[in-house]
């Protein structure tokens, strides 16, 4: 396990450098979306249509932030991870299209992101769930916030961060994906207990 720290845009050089374990953290700009923004982005890139921001070499962090007005400031009260899977069907395509570098999130993705990340060079970072609070404090500032009629948790966040993390990279730009290793360990423990228990799964 090594510890990098990394501040975007990141290259596709730096992140085929991280593998499974690594812990990561990261610095710079930094962009929320859940489904509707990745909808919105993928059917704007479709239709020839520019962004608010250039994604490449940024991260997306799947999130739907707490956030209150002050002033003429937004300020991040929480921003706790969004279950992954949710983007699936999505992130592919994001990834392929937008050259981001790090997805972060919480419960892991599957097989299509997975062949993404390591043909296009990007990674997953898992964030602990429950730790929203944590990771308000290492986002700086709201840098601007675009696609609001979408509602403030669907809504894209840019933001200026600080060493956000610890993040385990969990899927690396190399094919591996501790979930799925997981998962498979599981299906294949759970055979052999079934059949030492004298049981059909």
């Amino acid at each position: 396990m090594a510890v990098y720290k990394f501040k975007t845009p990141m290259s596709e050089e730096e992140i085929r450098k991280l593998k499974v374990n690594d812990v990561l953290y990261v610095s710079g700009t930094m962009f929320t979306a859940r489904d509707q923004a990745h909808k919105r982005a993928l059917e704007y890139f479709k239709r020839g249509k520019t962004l608010p921001l250039n994604l490449e070499g940024l991260t997306v962090f799947h999130c739907g932030p707490i956030v209150k007005k002050k002033d003429d400031r937004w300020i991040i009260v929480a921003a706790g991870p969004t279950t992954s899977t949710r983007m699936e069907i999505f992130e592919d395509e994001f990834i392929k299209n937008f050259k981001v570098r790090v997805i972060i999130g919480k419960g892991g993705m599957g097989k299509r992101t997975t062949e993404a990340m390591a043909k296009y060079g990007a990674v997953y970072g898992a964030f602990t769930g429950g730790a929203a609070i944590l990771a308000a404090r290492a986002i700086k500032s709201v840098k601007s916030v675009e696609w609001l009629d979408l509602g403030m948790p669907e809504a894209m966040w840019i933001l200026e961060v600080e060493e956000f993390g610890p993040l385990t990279v969990a899927i690396d730009s190399h094919g591996n994906n501790l979930f799925m290793e997981v998962q498979k360990n599981v299906e294949e423990n759970k055979e052999i207990i079934y059949h030492k228990l004298g049981l059909s799964p």
